[in-house]
């Protein structure tokens, strides 16, 4: 009598992962390659005449007005008054959407009793606001603050409600067995399971304020990037208007890897994986 003979699994190969260098180097270069394809582009189809260089002035111009203003200093005022701006928006509009949102989530009374005026307010787009705070505020740099805080407010706010309300309820059964106060559960249950929603909402509100704030300047005339991108229309020099958008861009790419930084250090301190 043959016994049948039980077949054994394949080894299990490990797959090998690729080296977290390449994979960095990869990230830079990419991006980096489809740049200088683009800028090639642009050149060609300018140079060609496919695109009006009145309108879109070949790369290689818009270097050079780029180069001349970093060596002077209006390029350095104007982007401190409008990174001065932002940054003071975002300190205003993170921690009180944070606050007033934690409040809305822990006090379900007051959120449905605020829902109309919330919902009410927070699809209005701060551009159209402009009228009104050039009115009401006047044409000073306040007027960009106080939009970008309204637009980033509620970029904070709705996450931050979802964020406190996110928590486990057997971890905060847990936490009130073990008699925790108010600000303990906050500090160590509800604060945890917020710090994604607050992630995100932050980072959107980076992006959003900064938007708010040159917008500002070029409707308005605000010193700034914005109001440089518009001079430079009206004289008529598109390489160098074109050069301040591209400082523009810089500077929220600039701003973005620094929120990301900062946010992957949070994670960190309080012992959650960091996000991508």
């Amino acid at each position: 009598m043959v016994l049948p003979t039980l077949a054994r699994p394949a080894p299990r190969v490990p797959r090998r992962r690729p080296a977290r260098g390449r994979l960095r180097g990869g990230a830079v270069l990419l991006p980096l390659a489809a740049l200088a394809v683009a800028v090639a582009l642009q050149e060609a189809l300018t140079r060609t005449g496919v695109l009006p260089g009145s309108y879109f002035p070949p790369a290689s111009q818009t270097a050079a007005a780029l180069l001349v203003e970093l060596g002077g200093a209006t390029l350095w005022q104007t982007l401190g008054s409008t990174v001065s701006t932002w940054l003071l928006a975002l300190l205003i509009a993170v921690p009180l959407g944070t606050a007033v949102g934690t409040v809305l989530g822990l006090v379900r009374p007051v959120e449905a009793f605020l829902r109309p005026v919330v919902e009410f307010l927070r699809p209005i787009p701060s551009v159209a606001l402009i009228p009104l705070v050039v009115l009401t505020i006047g044409t000073s740099a306040r007027s960009a603050l106080f939009l970008a805080v309204f637009a980033s407010f509620w970029q904070v706010l709705v996450p931050a409600i979802a964020g406190v309300r996110s928590a486990h309820p057997i971890a905060l059964d847990t936490a009130r067995s073990y008699s925790f106060t108010l600000w303990q559960r906050l500090r160590w249950v509800q604060l945890a399971a917020m710090l994604p929603h607050l992630a995100t909402a932050t980072r959107l509100a980076t992006s959003t304020s900064l938007i708010l704030v040159v917008t500002a300047e070029i409707i308005i005339g605000i010193p700034g990037l914005g109001h440089e991108i518009t001079m430079s229309r009206s004289v008529g020099n598109p390489a160098r208007m074109y050069a301040y958008i591209v400082v523009s861009g810089v500077a929220g790419i600039v701003i973005n890897a620094v929120v990301k930084r900062l946010e992957r250090a949070l994670f960190v301190s309080h012992g959650i994986g960091a996000q991508a």
